[in-house]
């Protein structure tokens, strides 16, 4: 069975593929106020509020909840119905919180699969364009990699569970 975090999860198309962004925070962090302003830049929506997520190959996975596919909460106004993709892999965690000025790489192991993850305060007006640029250099060379600094995944310890 698939864990199902209060997150949302949003994709950009970037070096031939989507690539996803799982977005964690606490309830009125500015989650789906970032989804909203980043789906105005070329984003996608792929789940709001609730994403299952699944390992498979190496990698991680999301997807939004049945009932909540397509459906964007805009806080103070209800709930808009916006094209959806149905699911993508995540490449990335960016959680609400502050960031540091040059933070040290750091990774969130999820379903077994360790993520890249950084820290965003989520309604900073330039947080979508901050998403834009951390997705677009995953992977993008050695030079601009973050991924090649990340440390390596530690295994859980006995009885541990991923968050």
């Amino acid at each position: 069975m698939s864990p199902v975090l209060h997150a949302g999860l949003l994709a950009l198309r970037a070096g031939g593929r989507w690539r996803g962004a799982l977005v964690l925070g606490p309830s009125g962090s500015g989650k789906s106020d970032l989804a909203l302003r980043a789906l105005g830049m070329g984003f996608r929506l792929v789940a709001d509020d609730r994403t299952l997520v699944w390992s498979s190959g190496g990698h991680l996975f999301g997807r939004a909840a049945d009932p909540l596919r397509e459906l964007l909460e805009i806080r103070g106004q209800g709930v808009l119905r916006t094209p959806a993709l149905d699911f993508c892999r995540i490449d990335l965690v960016m959680e609400a919180g502050t960031p540091e000025r040059m933070p040290e790489p750091e990774v969130l192991i999820l379903a077994g699969v360790a993520v890249p993850r950084l820290r965003l305060r989520l309604t900073d007006a330039s947080a979508p364009h901050r998403l834009q640029e951390a997705l677009c250099r995953l992977g993008a060379g050695p030079e601009e990699s973050y991924q090649d600094r990340l440390p390596a995944p530690r295994a859980p310890a006995t009885g541990e569970t991923a968050p």
